[in-house]
């Protein structure tokens, strides 16, 4: 791979964290990945706040994985203040989910999804998304400049 980059999971459901780290080591993926377990944790991070409020120890991701249904601040609104916040709004947002419901897909694209993926209930199909989406995010995605507004 010729670019590393840094992923940020976003996961409420510690088997689902664990299969998605399994799935990048088991690829020979070497992206590092920052896990936020719930959506106020994502946006601390994203906004540098509290914990991550050091930027050299916890930079900007360069796509972010999002699940929708967490407790509390939920994915949709982690979707909705990334894309509305300058600075950060045009890092790649991928739903990565177990809905298929047409509503969730909607509104997923509706405030500013970049992509919306149903997570496969096999470890190899899971195993073959993750290294999809590793091969056009990051390998063959030109990134947008992160400075604009």
């Amino acid at each position: 791979m010729d670019k590393e980059a840094l992923i940020l999971l976003v996961e409420d459901n510690k088997m689902d964290v664990a299969l998605t780290l399994d799935a990048f080591r088991e690829a020979r993926l070497d992206n590092k990945i920052q896990v936020a377990h719930n959506g106020e944790e994502a946006l601390e991070y994203l906004f540098g706040e509290g914990d991550f409020a050091d930027r050299n120890s916890y930079p900007l991701p360069n796509i972010i994985l999002l699940d929708l249904k967490m407790p509390g601040i939920d994915g949709f609104e982690v979707l909705r203040r990334i894309k509305k916040t300058d600075g950060i709004k045009r890092i790649p947002v991928i739903i990565l989910t177990s809905s298929k419901e047409e509503g969730d897909r909607a509104m997923s694209y509706d405030h500013g999804a970049n992509s919306y993926l149903v997570k496969p209930v096999s470890f190899d199909d899971f195993l073959e998304v993750v290294k999809k989406i590793t091969d056009y995010w990051i390998t063959l995605n030109v990134e947008p400049p992160m400075n604009g507004k």
